[in-house]
């Protein structure tokens, strides 16, 4: 380990280095990653739920704690039907809820205390300077074993990459889901398609549940292309000032949207026929029975793909104003 140690209990928070952010070399630290004036990442612990990897987007006028959205690891193993879930399932080391995610280097390092978070690994390629390190997790339930590499790049300030992994020992995968999952916080409800816009109301019409609305699938031939052969997918809210939204009085502050409203996509070049967008909806908050205003949105949207090792995918977040 190459930070010094500190006495405080309270996580120093992230430094500025040059263009980007990056945790303190002095522990215990924040685990905070990004551009200084672009997308950032953290994990816990930062508030919120553990298993999650915590999105910010201070670009979109949102104060430097406010995040904008989460992403969950969701392995499913060879065969099977259901998931794994990194939010909602219990650590074996702790037995408290979530799995234990920490930062490294490397694809094969061990477990560290989250507290503890590497720099990030600087270099350049074609001119371009870049930020990238690896995000691992506690082996899931069903006995999947998995990383992800996070790269930032500075000519793209409102997207990072990953790249998903098995590690050694794993159970083998048909799929590894990264899915984000707080889309009712911005209240996502234009789902952009090939030639069409659908909305939850078009998909659950007569949906009326304190849950999920169950998942729905579009298939290759229903997603945008990028002018390189891959495809996107991109939900945004329908609101065009989601500050003004009125509330009822039991929604917590923590749901109330703050900032600009942009336009959330996945991205991935070179894709596998099988490969599908992936949404579900809420009409009410997560744990808690407080309705979103005007109505249902979507929750969870993911692109969904039989598993390759090392596949990359981009998440993008763009003021509505100026995306595509």
């Amino acid at each position: 380990m190459n930070a010094s140690q500190s006495s405080e209990s309270e996580p120093r928070p992230p430094v500025v280095d040059g263009g980007w952010v990056r945790p303190s070399t002095v522990w215990p630290a924040e685990p905070r990653w990004g551009l200084a004036e672009g997308i950032q990442v953290g994990l816990s612990p930062i508030p919120g739920p553990r298993g999650l990897v915590r999105i910010f987007t201070p670009y979109l006028g949102q104060p430097q704690s406010r995040l904008l959205n989460f992403l969950a690891f969701e392995p499913i193993p060879s065969g099977a039907t259901e998931r794994g879930y990194s939010e909602l399932e219990h650590s074996s080391w702790d037995l408290e809820p979530g799995k234990r995610f920490w930062s490294a280097e490397t694809i094969d390092a061990g477990p560290a205390p989250s507290e503890h978070p590497v720099r990030g690994t600087i270099d350049e390629v074609d001119g371009v300077e870049r930020l990238s390190l690896y995000v691992h997790s506690e082996p899931f339930d069903n006995g999947a074993r998995v990383a992800v590499r996070i790269e930032f790049r500075a000519d793209r300030p409102h997207e990072f990459s990953i790249e998903t992994y098995r590690l050694p020992g794993s159970v083998p995968l048909d799929a590894f889901v990264v899915t984000a999952t707080m889309g009712n916080f911005a209240r996502l409800r234009r789902l952009q398609l090939l030639d069409e816009i659908v909305t939850p109301s078009t998909i659950w019409p007569h949906f009326d549940g304190e849950h999920f609305a169950a998942r729905r699938r579009f298939a290759l031939d229903r997603l945008r292309r990028t002018p390189t052969g891959g495809v996107t997918v991109a939900v945004s809210s329908d609101e065009p000032d989601p500050v003004s939204a009125v509330y009822h009085s039991s929604v917590a502050d923590h749901w109330r949207y703050v900032g600009l409203p942009a336009v959330q996509s996945w991205e991935a070049e070179d894709p596998d026929p099988a490969i599908a967008a992936s949404v579900n909806g809420r009409r009410v908050y997560w744990a808690s029975e407080s309705p979103i205003p005007g109505g249902d949105a979507f929750e969870n949207v993911e692109l969904i793909e039989p598993f390759r090792q090392g596949r990359r995918f981009v998440f993008r977040v763009e003021p509505l104003e100026t995306s595509a």
